[in-house]
């Protein structure tokens, strides 16, 4: 699809999410949360070992108390950096799962910025069916990717520049049995040679100091070298933001973005198979959409139904092969919400919704209509318009034992507010309108 159609924002969103940041001038982060500990051997002695298995399943709470109580017995440094590194392990269980969180050691960056087990997962498994055996993994952070990879059989030279990061990485690895296939190198990554390997893996830092880097050319290493360095090798993926031009994908290359749960989470280069296609990818489950390069759907009125697609297929410019899918269209030109007559319940790429109301913007018949209907939980969603999900709810008040969605948006280009509930809640016997 040509046109570029606005995402989606709804109650829940909580801004931006922080990027992996590892391929930078800023030497030794910090190890612990309130130590100066900036050197990781110190948790991997025997007395560091059993401190960090004592406070496995600490409450943080009383974390003040816990460590009191340890600096009795322990130097106060390394107490500090093994509760330090156990809260670590705790935020690390949503990404990486408790069995190999609580054996893997972190930084605060490397949590943040770590490529989620899922998808690291998925990736390998691309490689593995690609028939790579080797991958040099640049910027490799504490491990995640290398990890993955191993797993899947494939033997990796895991490169950081970064002192701290490297140890990690070699830490988890060591931790995970997984030393016979994955080499840790402390290095610069433009100074690495790769012809070893059959393939490489780039993930190149999209912060800097001032937050969020947008210009791939700014990029550490930036995107020009990193795509230089995929066409030396029979394969590669480059890991890049979401939100990255289509114009400034190559004609040699594949783009694919992929989402978890619902959040996209990437976008991924890939060089060596299908040049010039265009993939989007639903992560748990491995669903996939591929482009056909089809014209713009028709924009037509608000039908019964509203489909909401996923944020990969709306990044990815697959909107038009949905509504196909779908027999629909948009209700806006620029708004990728798809609208259609008939139920398609459960879409892979999609959220359904019947649609019970379409009215022209107004918060004060919003709040009317939510009071009449005693509706007590509003979730609200918005492409297209100007106000805040948060502002709606403070206005409306909300109150009673019903539920009901609302979107703020626009149908045919006027501001308008439609309601209705996941089409789900209504399997079986669908209301009337």
């Amino acid at each position: 699809m040509s046109v570029q159609l606005h995402g989606a924002r709804s109650w829940q969103d909580t801004g931006a999410r922080p990027l992996r940041h590892r391929h930078r001038k800023r030497t030794v982060p910090r190890l612990a949360h309130n130590g100066r500990v900036n050197d990781l051997s110190p948790l991997l002695t025997d007395e560091g070992q059993a401190l960090l298995g004592t406070l496995r399943d600490h409450d943080p709470a009383r974390e003040l108390a816990i460590a009191t109580r340890l600096r009795r017995t322990h130097p106060a440094e390394l107490v500090s950096a093994a509760i330090g590194q156990a809260r670590l392990r705790q935020r690390a269980v949503a990404k990486f799962g408790a069995e190999d969180a609580h054996r893997m050691y972190f930084t605060p960056h490397g949590v943040e910025q770590a490529t989620r087990k899922a998808v690291a997962e998925y990736r390998a498994g691309r490689f593995a069916a690609l028939g790579v055996r080797s991958v040099a993994d640049l910027c490799s952070g504490i491990g995640g990717d290398a990890i993955a990879l191993a797993r899947a059989g494939i033997r990796v030279l895991a490169v950081d520049r970064d002192p701290l990061t490297a140890s990690v990485a070699r830490a988890n690895a060591r931790a995970l049995g997984l030393t016979e296939l994955i080499e840790v190198r402390e290095a610069d990554v433009t100074e690495v040679d790769t012809t070893a390997y059959d393939a490489v893996f780039v993930d190149p830092a999209r912060r800097g100091g001032r937050g969020r880097i947008f210009d791939p050319e700014s990029y550490s290493p930036p995107l020009s070298w990193a795509i230089a360095s995929a066409r030396t090798r029979p394969h590669a993926a480059l890991k890049i933001a979401p939100g990255v031009p289509h114009e400034l994908v190559p004609d040699d290359f594949a783009a694919e973005w992929i989402s978890y749960e619902g959040d996209v989470k990437e976008a991924v280069l890939w060089s060596g198979t299908e040049p010039g296609t265009v993939r989007a990818t639903l992560l748990p489950g491995g669903h996939s959409l591929t482009g056909r390069r089809l014209p713009d759907p028709p924009v037509r009125p608000v039908g019964r139904y509203l489909y909401e697609p996923d944020g990969a297929a709306i990044r990815a410019h697959l909107v038009a092969e949905i509504a196909e899918e779908l027999n629909g269209g948009l209700i806006d030109a620029t708004i990728a919400y798809i609208t259609s007559d008939e139920a398609h319940p459960g879409p892979p790429f999609t959220t359904a919704y019947e649609i019970t109301d379409v009215l022209p913007f107004h918060l004060k018949n919003l709040k009317a209509l939510v009071r009449e209907r005693e509706i007590g939980t509003l979730t609200v969603k918005k492409r297209g318009s100007a106000v805040e999900p948060e502002e709606v709810r403070r206005r409306v008040k909300p109150k009673g034992p019903n539920m009901a969605t609302v979107f703020l948006t626009r149908v045919d280009g006027a501001p308008s507010m439609l309601i209705g509930q996941p089409l789900s809640l209504w399997l079986g016997s669908p209301p009337g309108r």
